[in-house]
């Protein structure tokens, strides 16, 4: 069984928040597979069913971000689970808005989230790192990650939820690579050409030269045939 983790505080007021983003990813993940309702346990809301062969648990911790772990260690504790078996879907400040990686084990990179998590159960957890973009300042950081996505932010944080949802089979089996291009077939599709090619000239479409039969009469003979 694989416990997966989506970091956000509880309630509509932050429901859109860019900090919420676990929660988001957790809630598309959830609707696109089939998993069970939400139900209320381990300080969180969770929902059971299946990726691919593995059985999941999805956990939306309502301790608010910064006592995550909590919520984490209860869980990990009544199911017997091990760090390596948790996956931590966070915003991320030093990725570019619409930016996915994936990383194991490490530090917590002053989010404090994760830094509840690194008390509770270690830092030997995998991460899906979603980015939201860096406000610039260090000061900004706090109003910022509690702050709505922009309008103009819907399109990709669409393209990056589904992508996520798409790859979530790949992500429980292990397969980093294959999850992150789901998600790039979401967030940057291959192009397809729609330049028509010139048009090749071929044998066929050259018109051939006329010719003219040579004229092998003798001077006799033309002179004969113009009084005919």
């Amino acid at each position: 069984m694989q416990l997966f983790v989506g970091l956000g505080n509880p309630g509509a007021k932050y429901a859109h928040n860019r900090h919420n983003i676990g929660f988001m990813a957790l809630d598309r993940i959830a609707a696109d597979h089939g998993f069970g309702p939400w139900k209320s346990k381990f300080q969180g809301q969770i929902a059971e069913g299946r990726l691919g062969g593995d059985k999941v648990l999805l956990l939306k911790p309502e301790t608010f971000m910064n006592l995550s772990g909590q919520s984490v260690g209860e869980a990990m504790r009544f199911y017997k689970l091990e760090p390596g078996d948790v996956t931590v879907f966070h915003d991320e400040l030093d990725l570019a808005p619409g930016k996915v990686r994936v990383k194991q084990g490490g530090g917590h990179a002053g989010h404090n989230g994760l830094r509840s998590i690194h008390g509770h159960i270690g830092e030997a957890y995998r991460r899906v790192r979603l980015g939201i973009g860096h406000p610039g300042r260090k000061e900004l950081v706090s109003g910022y990650v509690l702050h709505d996505f922009a309008r103009a932010d819907d399109d990709w944080l669409d393209d990056v939820l589904r992508g996520l949802s798409d790859g979530a089979d790949h992500l429980a089996a292990g397969d980093g690579g294959k999850f992150l291009n789901a998600v790039s077939l979401r967030t940057a599709p291959p192009r397809s050409s729609t330049t028509p090619k010139p048009k090749q000239t071929g044998a066929a479409d050259v018109e051939p030269a006329k010719t003219t039969d040579a004229d092998d009469r003798s001077p006799m003979q033309r002179l004969m045939d113009r009084f005919k």
